[in-house]
């Protein structure tokens, strides 16, 4: 079985961005890691930093860790999508989302969703939060 799922990578906020995601999305810490766990050495000032921390969201996982500065770049060209059963879902998780980042979209009713949003965090991850209606 072959399984797919986004893996996140921080400038030293990964504790910070997960322990918020998991509030926002309702999702598990089930596995977290610091670099001085690591069996190799870890760059100076890293030790307290995420080297892998694993989130279960749903029947979904969300993965991630920081990076050395020299090692970080700025994430672009995708998106994490959440998809939601309810309209007052997607707006409370977009809110939330949103909140100290930036709405590149606000949530709005589009013709394939009850709400559709896309925003980029605090942490800078891109989202998408998506409520879609049925097909007909």
């Amino acid at each position: 079985m072959t399984t797919s799922n986004p893996y996140l990578m921080f400038s030293g906020t990964c504790e910070e961005a997960f322990a918020a995601y998991a509030e926002i999305l309702g999702g598990t810490i089930v596995a977290k890691f610091r670099m001085a766990d690591m069996p190799m050495p870890c760059p100076d000032g890293m030790q307290d930093k995420i080297a892998h921390i694993r989130m279960t969201v749903g029947g979904t996982v969300l993965m991630g860790s920081d990076s050395p500065s020299q090692h970080f770049s700025k994430p672009q060209g995708f998106a994490v999508n959440i998809g939601t059963d309810t309209p007052e879902e997607a707006d409370r998780i977009f809110a939330a989302l949103a909140d100290g980042g930036e709405a590149h979209m606000p949530i709005a009713e589009t013709y394939w969703a009850h709400r559709f949003g896309m925003c980029t965090d605090r942490f800078g991850t891109p989202w998408m939060v998506n409520c879609e209606k049925h097909a007909p």
